[in-house]
């Protein structure tokens, strides 16, 4: 029974919600339904959105294959951690303008890390 995806999926997903609430919140003042409506903030708000829902499904996905493979729970708590917490340091660098370089980066190093953590332990776990 995978849970340790589980563990991280809820407080990634929470963070999904609060991401796409605040994206809403800003288009509906504006009146701006596609794209952002040359409002830096809605820009900003609209890229940690769509980053966020580009590498998370995938590690989710990739965890899971390792979780099922039998991976160690505390690899994959290590992988889990790392995503989220890069998730968060990444949309609290790039909401802001200008950008907390240092916080955008290592969010970035950590998204990164934590894919390729899952995907070694999935291919590990796969093969053994």
């Amino acid at each position: 029974m995978p849970k340790i995806t589980a563990l991280y999926a809820a407080p990634l997903i929470l963070l999904f919600l609060l991401l796409t609430i605040r994206v809403m919140a800003l288009r509906f003042p504006k009146q701006v339904m596609i794209g952002s409506g040359g409002d830096p903030l809605l820009e900003r708000a609209s890229r940690v959105h769509a980053n966020f829902t580009e590498y998370v499904p995938l590690f989710l996905a990739t965890l899971l294959a390792a979780e099922l493979c039998g991976a160690a729970p505390w690899a994959l708590h290590v992988a889990g951690t790392a995503m989220l917490a890069g998730r968060l340091c990444h949309a609290a660098g790039v909401s802001r303008e200008p950008d907390i370089l240092s916080l955008r980066g290592l969010g970035m190093l950590l998204t990164l890390g934590a894919l390729v953590g899952a995907g070694v332990m999935a291919m590990a776990a796969g093969m053994g």
